[in-house]
Order: C-alpha cells, then sequence, then structure tokens
C-alpha cells in the first residue's frame, strides 16, 4: 500500500535526491543503503505530485540528448551532447527551489546545453552547462546585459545565478 508523503516527507525525498549520485561508502552495508536510497529516490521522482515539472523536463532532456547523440547532428560539425553536461544539468534543475519556472532547453555545438529563461525578447538569462562545475551565464535586460561564471556543487544553486533566474522569471 503506497505510503503518502507530506511536505516535510517531500522535502526529505528531495534532499535525497541531490546527494543520490554520490557514493563513498566503504562496506557491503553502506553500498545497500545507497542503493536502497537511489531506488526510493527513483521512485518518489516519478510521482507527479512531488516532481511533476522536473520530471518532464528531465524527459524532455533525455530525448535531446538522444537526438544531439551522434557527430555533426545539426549538420556543422556540431560534437554530442555531453555525458558530463547532461548530468550536470539534471542536478541543477533538481536543485532548483520549487516554483521557479524551468527553462527552455537547448543543445549547443560544443556539447554544452543551455538552459534559457526568456519572457520576452529585451529581458533574457541564458546558462550554459558543459564538461566542468563551472557555469557560465550573460543576461540582457533592455540595453543592461552583462556574464559571468560560477562554479556548482551539484546540490546548490549558486546564489548569483539564482537570483539572475529570479530576476527573469
Amino acid at each position: 500500500m503506497p505510503i503518502p508523503i507530506t511536505s516535510a516527507g517531500a522535502t526529505w525525498v528531495t534532499g535525497l535526491a541531490l546527494s543520490a549520485g554520490v557514493c563513498n561508502a566503504a562496506s557491503d552495508l553502506g553500498q545497500v543503503t545507497h542503493n536502497a536510497r537511489t531506488s526510493i529516490i527513483r521512485h518518489a521522482e516519478q510521482s507527479v505530485a512531488l516532481f511533476g515539472q522536473k520530471e518532464d523536463f528531465i524527459s524532455e532532456l533525455f530525448e535531446l540528448a538522444e537526438e544531439c547523440s551522434i557527430e555533426n547532428w545539426d549538420g556543422y560539425d556540431a560534437s554530442p551532447i555531453s555525458g558530463k553536461a547532461f548530468n550536470t544539468v539534471v542536478k541543477f534543475v533538481r536543485s532548483l527551489p520549487d516554483g521557479i519556472a524551468l527553462p527552455e532547453v537547448s543543445p549547443e555545438p560544443d556539447g554544452s546545453i543551455s538552459l534559457d529563461w526568456m519572457p520576452s525578447r529585451y529581458r533574457t538569462f541564458s546558462l550554459s552547462v558543459g564538461e566542468s562545475n563551472q557555469l557560465a551565464y550573460a543576461w540582457v535586460d533592455g540595453f543592461e546585459r552583462g556574464h559571468a561564471v560560477a562554479p556548482f556543487d551539484f546540490q546548490t544553486i549558486p546564489e548569483r545565478i539564482l537570483q539572475g533566474i529570479n530576476l527573469f522569471v
């Protein structure tokens, strides 16, 4: 029989999701615990109530990665989407606070993935996710524009990037 998950439980499951990919277990019991936690997270993420929009986004990302999985996918010598970029985007989306609009996603010719929040043609926040944990971002707000890079620890969105996204959603 399914057990309902309260909002406190959703926070707990979300916290687990953010740490699911890390396993430093040195013993068999530690590995079993990690595998059980990963299984719980996978089942919880299939819940539309808890992860509906994020799960839809990740499904879209899988489709994009499949479409762009070969050399020259665009006919102009583009590289396939990087597995590291893909995994970083998944972790980034899982780390986004609830209620933030999810971005548009598109492949970049160098194998990176672009995440874009574009409320209008004069207001845009764009994030490029590549091979490293360094997230390059740029924004245009009317005549103001800028760009920077921030490190991502795969669990917490850098404050500068979160502030930028919040300005454009």
